[in-house]
């Protein structure tokens, strides 16, 4: 990929966006754009890990990059992130921010907090889609890369709302490839089972499930081959699986009907509460 880092900082730079850039597949993401010669706005809550991820790729890659810290979440996000990036020509859009730590049954939620996670997910999404695609139209190129789930693929017990808006994300970016693919811009819907994340290792240190934060999740995916795959297909789009069990999996429960691949993921869902429970215990 890197032979071709010049023709890729051409056709999307030159400069890119990220939100939720402060850790896992969202700082792979500047890491994996900066390494072919775009310079980097990172959006995330948190001021110092944005930070550390900025310096690392400024470092390493004589990119420039701008800092945003700010909650995604918020009604008047979209304002505040425009008032800080107007000045610059972002001709590539990744939406990493919308990731879910909990795992409870809906009714057992704070409503606040999934209206909060249904803004982010999906009407933020919606709202820099069409501000920042409007500009990559106009220019005649650009591409955008949006993240889905395999929680997308049915109904999750447990995760009610996420996989909601993972569902609203993956076919309202596959509508979106239809429509801006003809003016220039490419966008993508990234698919993602297990990806190897300190908030997965978090979660599965709670579980029983890793012993240390030093340790690889089994099976899960890096983050890095998220963000390598996105650059790899993203003139190929509509949608990419980054799993090869999820693509697997994926087809099996699209053949197996809508009932009985709910069922399939209430099952699922039950161990793992039932595995949340042990250790509570």
């Amino acid at each position: 990929m890197e032979s071709n880092a010049s023709t890729f900082s051409e056709r999307y730079g030159p400069w890119a966006l990220v939100l939720g850039a402060s850790e896992g597949v969202g700082s792979a993401f500047v890491e994996t754009l900066a390494a072919q010669g775009l310079n980097v706005v990172l959006v995330s809550r948190r001021q110092a890990p944005l930070d550390e991820v900025a310096g690392k790729v400024r470092t390493g890659y004589g990119v420039e990059t701008r800092v945003i810290a700010m909650d995604l979440s918020l009604a008047d996000a979209m304002q505040t992130l425009c008032a800080q990036v107007d000045d610059l020509d972002i001709g590539f859009l990744v939406n990493c921010a919308g990731g879910d730590t909990g795992n409870e049954d809906f009714l057992d939620r704070a409503l606040a907090d999934d209206e909060a996670m249904l803004f982010r997910n999906c009407t933020l999404l919606m709202r820099v889609c069409h501000y920042f695609g409007g500009k990559m139209v106009a220019r005649g190129r650009g591409g955008i890369v949006n993240l889905s789930s395999g929680a997308a693929v049915a109904g999750t017990p447990g995760l009610a709302t996420y996989a909601g808006t993972k569902a609203f994300d993956l076919l309202f970016s596959e509508a979106l490839w239809g429509e801006l693919k003809p003016k220039g811009v490419d966008v993508i819907c990234l698919m993602l089972a297990d990806t190897d994340t300190p908030t997965l290792r978090r979660q599965m240190m709670m579980r029983g499930k890793l012993a240390s934060l030093n340790d690889a999740p089994k099976g899960a995916t890096p983050s890095h081959v998220v963000a390598e795959e996105a650059l790899r297909y993203i003139g190929k789009g509509p949608t990419r699986v980054v799993s090869g069990k999820l693509r697997i999996g994926s087809r099996i429960m699209g053949a197996l009907g809508r009932n009985r691949a709910v069922a399939i993921m209430t099952v699922a869902a039950n161990k793992i509460m039932g595995d949340k429970q042990g250790m509570a215990g």
